[in-house]
């Protein structure tokens, strides 16, 4: 038996599929399900908009006067600690995701995430001392990885086909509106000689999670989380109310109700009762959870941690030390990540994920060594134009970054995982994210003060890891439902048996003739039916 699977075998009923591609309605054409898009905007999409405004308000912070005098000049490991409190928070939280997730469903676990993150942002921005400014930072780490998971979960199980991957992309996507707001915000007030030049971008923090909590009322429930606990005709109800306005929709959600059923009940009947065993319960759950650890890593180890945390040190290291021209640059970057960022999230999801992510880390590792010359010259010859070089190569890095790392990294999660393993996939991947965060933002200033530009080739190295990683390990899973990957790695046997228990169920749901399909043991019954 292989230790983490086989290659990746995609289901041949793909009708699914079929009917989305032959749509011609838009998604904006169709009320209820512009309806839902834009409630998914504040209350799920919006999430990573905090992630977003921590990395960019504590680069700002450093450059502000007020605040690196009231917290003592930090540099080296303790400027590190300031910025990994926060990973640190969501190390400590991750185990729990899956059993939150589970037991309150995807809307009650973000609307906890949220509380928790108001707490964290009222408590920064009243802070006196270290340890209280401390403390701040490690609940607002422990809220995020709920709201996260739970977040993009939503996304990719409420949406149709069609859209889903756009959306779960668009999601990363938001991280740049909190980095420009927080951004803007401290170029703000870093002239203000009070506290409150930094006590003002902290309070702010708080108003995704606001908007989270005020909006979450209008949106619905996963449709799977409810027919995993059997509250079958409320699912029922919200797939057919979002997602029959199509061509052929009343046929589109009776194929896609009966294979969601059939999928979770054969998925349920191997899930361990310990949420964590099923990270190693088989081959094919093995490469899934290797495969989201790395892509955890990849994420963070990609040189993308220097400049969300560490823009100042770098732009120091090459002559720039004006606050406000640092300021400026921070802005500037920020809103050109945002102007690239969206459109490549748009367009990323429609092209194959392995060329994507290819793409992506190849890129990255060509832009860090003609970075890692520049830094080189500047300090050797003093040159202006290396100095320049550097400022450019850092905005030509973002394009590549979020072609892969940004764009599909949450699409590739909710692709990659079954319905009963997603929250747990996507909290292995969150764990391996603040892992990889924890270490980089404690260990790069130290890194940058002992050695200088040389510390950029270390990345230039690992570049190649990503990209071998990438090539033998990654499965492609572009253009097919999440149900029609759920057992890739299972094999035929597994496809066929869901296929089996559709075609049953539909056969039930005509015989009884009220739409809602065999009862909860017949569809495990007959999904297992495989002659």
């Amino acid at each position: 038996m292989a230790i983490i699977g086989h290659k990746e075998e995609l289901s041949g009923d793909h009708r699914l599929t079929d009917i989305a591609k032959a749509d011609t309605k838009k998604w904006y054409q169709k009320p209820n399900l512009r309806l839902l898009y834009v409630t998914l905007l504040p209350c799920a999409l919006g999430v990573e908009m905090t992630s977003g405004y921590d990395s960019s308000m504590m680069n700002g912070l450093q450059a502000v006067p007020a605040w690196d005098e009231y917290f003592e000049h930090p540099t080296g490991s303790r400027l590190g600690l300031y910025n990994a409190m926060y990973s640190l928070g969501a190390l400590l939280a991750v185990p729990f995701v899956p059993y939150a997730s589970d037991r309150l469903g995807r809307r009650w676990t973000i609307i906890m995430a949220s509380t928790i993150m108001i707490t964290g942002a009222a408590l920064q921005g009243a802070s006196v001392n270290y340890s209280m400014f401390m403390a701040s930072r490690w609940l607002l780490g422990f809220g995020i990885p709920f709201a996260i998971v739970n977040a993009t979960s939503l996304i990719g199980e409420l949406a149709y086909a069609r859209e889903r991957p756009i959306l779960t992309s668009v999601f990363n996507a938001s991280w740049f509106v909190g980095a420009i707001i927080a951004s803007g915000t401290t170029y703000g007030t870093f002239a203000m000689s009070s506290t409150w030049s930094w006590r003002i971008p902290s309070l702010l923090q708080a108003f995704p999670s606001a908007c989270q909590i005020a909006f979450m009322y209008f949106c619905p429930e996963s449709p799977r989380w409810l027919i995993a606990k059997d509250r079958t005709s409320e699912a029922y109800d919200i797939l057919r109310k979002y997602h029959s306005e199509g061509d052929a929709g009343e046929e589109f959600v009776a194929l896609e109700y009966a294979q969601i059923r059939t999928t979770i009940a054969l998925e349920l009947e191997t899930a361990r009762k310990f949420a964590w065993a099923d990270a190693w319960r088989d081959a094919g759950m093995r490469r899934r959870f290797l495969i989201a650890g790395v892509t955890g890593f990849f994420t963070q180890w990609s040189g993308n941690n220097l400049i969300s945390f560490y823009l100042k040190k770098i732009l120091n290291q090459v002559g720039i030390t004006d606050a406000r021209l640092i300021q400026k640059i921070l802005l500037g970057k920020t809103c050109w990540d945002l102007v690239n960022g969206l459109p490549i999230a748009l367009i990323s999801p429609r092209f194959p994920r392995r060329k994507g992510f290819l793409t992506c880390t190849i890129g990255v590792m060509c832009v860090y060594i003609v970075w890692t010359i520049a830094s080189a010259r500047r300090e050797i010859t003093g040159s202006n134009g290396a100095a320049v070089a550097v400022i450019v190569f850092m905005f030509v890095y973002g394009i590549f970054y979020n072609i892969g790392w940004n764009a599909l990294a949450y699409t590739y999660m909710v692709e990659l995982f079954p319905y009963a393993q997603r929250s747990k996939g996507i909290a292995f991947e969150q764990l391996t994210v603040r892992i990889a965060n924890f270490f980089n933002t404690y260990v790069n200033p130290i890194g940058m003060d002992s050695i200088g530009w040389k510390y950029y080739i270390f990345y230039c190295v690992w570049m190649i890891v990503e990209i071998s990683t990438v090539y033998f390990l990654f499965p492609e899973t572009h253009d097919r439902t999440l149900e029609e990957l759920s057992f890739m790695f299972e094999g035929k046997e597994k496809q066929e048996q869901v296929k089996k228990g559709m075609e049953m169920q539909l056969q039930g749901e005509e015989a009884d003739g009220e739409g809602k399909g065999l009862e909860g043991e017949k569809v495990v019954v007959a999904a297992k039916e495989v002659v």
